[in-house]
């Protein structure tokens, strides 16, 4: 059942204890993951070589090499879920998620044809937010054309759009060469092996964060319906653009760093809303800490479950998720029982 049953009043003592208890699981999970590797690194020479002069080899593997890939994971598992709330406050649908308007999909066949071109770092960054960017914009302009903004009309493009592209990749993988096709299948499963933390990741989701935190009752009432929501005095087509816009360039900045990770934005929205219930003053910031907390984890049993080998954390991301979510739904339905 969830802790809180009423939208948050202010800063209340509880808020604060939630996401203070977040923060500290934040801390905790990135701490962790920084001694995770084929390496083994503890818990104290991590904070040594963090915070203080630590040389030696140690030191370098944790600020160089996991320091690095342990926050872009965090930036972009809090990047993911923060989308997945917002496209379930958009579109009212508790499966939609991140990936649903074929923004990933645009994204993966720009980056595909990309290596079969031969370029690589930072272009292929820039190929994924270029087709991210140019199916968002598909998306948009195809349902409008039929006039009134519909959430359901922007579902059911959205999900044509990722069929096409999901075709288009089908068919990019046909015809790869045989050398490349490991590399595009690892980009297309998730994967944080080449992502490189940049503090202008860090700063779009700051910013972000703080521009929906003052929208979070807009969108508590748009959960309830557009007409209810535009009696009590809600802007309702300019809130649903900026959720739109919003959470596509969210999806965007992910995909660029790690490609495709799969249901981050799916499972902690709803863990979220299980937990502490659904105003979205609360459940925006905790979405964020409790997604870049999931992410760092999986990303460091990736580099250890069969080390010194690493698996795709996509992969491991969809272990973790589909039992949860199976679970989640269980006990929601449990919990609506007369």
């Amino acid at each position: 059942m969830p802790l809180f049953r009423k939208p948050v009043a202010g800063l209340s003592l509880p808020w604060l204890l939630v996401v203070g208890a977040m923060l500290a699981l934040a801390a905790a999970s990135v701490l962790l993951a920084l001694c995770l590797g084929s390496m083994d690194i503890g818990a104290a020479q991590v904070l040594h070589a963090a915070f203080g002069d630590g040389g030696g080899l140690a030191g370098r593997v944790v600020r160089e090499v996991r320091l690095p890939r342990v926050l872009s994971g965090f930036v972009v598992g809090g990047t993911l879920a923060l989308a997945g709330a917002l496209m379930q406050v958009l579109l009212r649908n508790p499966l939609a998620e991140p990936y649903v308007l074929g923004v990933s999909g645009g994204a993966a066949v720009f980056v595909l044809l990309g290596m079969l071109a031969g370029v690589a770092g930072i272009w292929l960054n820039l190929a994924a937010f270029a087709g991210a960017f140019a199916s968002m914009l598909l998306v948009f302009l195809l349902a409008r054309l039929g006039g009134a903004w519909d959430p359901l009309r922007i579902l059911l493009t959205g999900v044509v759009v990722a069929a096409g592209w999901g075709a288009a990749i089908s068919l990019i993988l046909a015809v790869s060469p045989a050398g490349k096709l490991h590399g595009m299948l690892f980009w297309l499963m998730g994967d944080l092996s080449y992502a490189r933390f940049s503090s202008w990741y860090g700063l779009v989701l700051l910013v972000v964060l703080l521009a929906c935190l003052p929208a979070a009752r807009g969108m508590n009432l748009l959960a309830r319906g557009e007409l209810q929501a535009a009696a009590l005095g809600v802007s309702v087509l300019p809130l649903q653009y900026f959720i739109y816009f919003t959470a596509s360039l969210l999806t965007a900045v992910a995909v660029m760093q790690a490609g495709s990770i799969g249901f981050v934005g799916l499972v902690i929205p709803h863990t979220v809303r299980l937990l502490f219930g659904g105003d979205h003053r609360l459940l925006v910031p905790v979405s964020v800490l409790l997604g870049g907390s999931l992410l760092v984890l999986a990303d460091g049993l990736a580099r250890t479950v069969i080390a010194p080998q690493q698996l795709p954390v996509g992969v491991l991301t969809a272990l973790i998720g589909v039992p949860v979510f199976l679970l989640l739904l269980q006990t929601t339905a449990v919990g609506q029982k007369p």
